[in-house]
């Protein structure tokens, strides 16, 4: 008896391993329920802005690395309008494209706020990545907030710290 529980365990344990593991959250339900058509001719104010993350940061030396789990917050600041984001696309430290979020406009209601997960296993954007926000707002509208919080917790150790974007345009 014993002989077959070990022979399960052992195929439960190679089976779990084997499941494809989400390294981010690419949902497409989540922006596709979100899409919108953002008139080409109206008054909206544009803006871009960059945001730091950190999928990976150093430890004890240069050639060692901890990764960490990212949630990027997009958040809408209005308390009375609808504001809209055009694109929200992913680089890493050496800047190169590695991915973008949504195809077409999505729009947050006032004081709405949708996250982007980057997977603790999700090492691609390495110790610089960053991430580029378009967006429209209505004159007079608050700008949008992006927010990165990062953290790990391994063992008994935990880690975590946020950063703010910055608007460039």
């Amino acid at each position: 008896m014993k002989k077959y529980m070990v022979v399960f365990a052992v195929i439960a344990l190679v089976a779990s391993c084997m499941q494809e593991k989400e390294i981010s959250s690419i949902n497409p339900e989540n922006w596709s329920k979100r899409e919108i058509t953002v008139p080409t001719k109206d008054s909206l104010v544009h803006g871009k802005s960059y945001l730091s993350i950190y999928s990976q940061i150093y430890s004890s030396s240069e050639h060692k690395t901890h990764n960490l789990t990212a949630m990027v917050s997009l958040r809408n600041t209005s308390e009375k309008d609808t504001i809209y984001l055009l694109k929200g696309a992913y680089f890493d430290t050496h800047g190169a494209a590695l991915r973008s979020y949504f195809k077409h406009p999505i729009y947050l209601a006032p004081l709405e706020t949708t996250e982007i997960i980057i997977d603790e296993m999700d090492v691609e954007g390495g110790t610089g990545s960053n991430f580029i926000f378009e967006w429209k707002t209505p004159v007079g509208c608050p700008e949008p907030l992006f927010e990165g919080v990062m953290n790990s917790t391994v063992g008994q150790q935990g880690l975590s710290f946020t950063t703010q974007s910055r608007r460039i345009q």
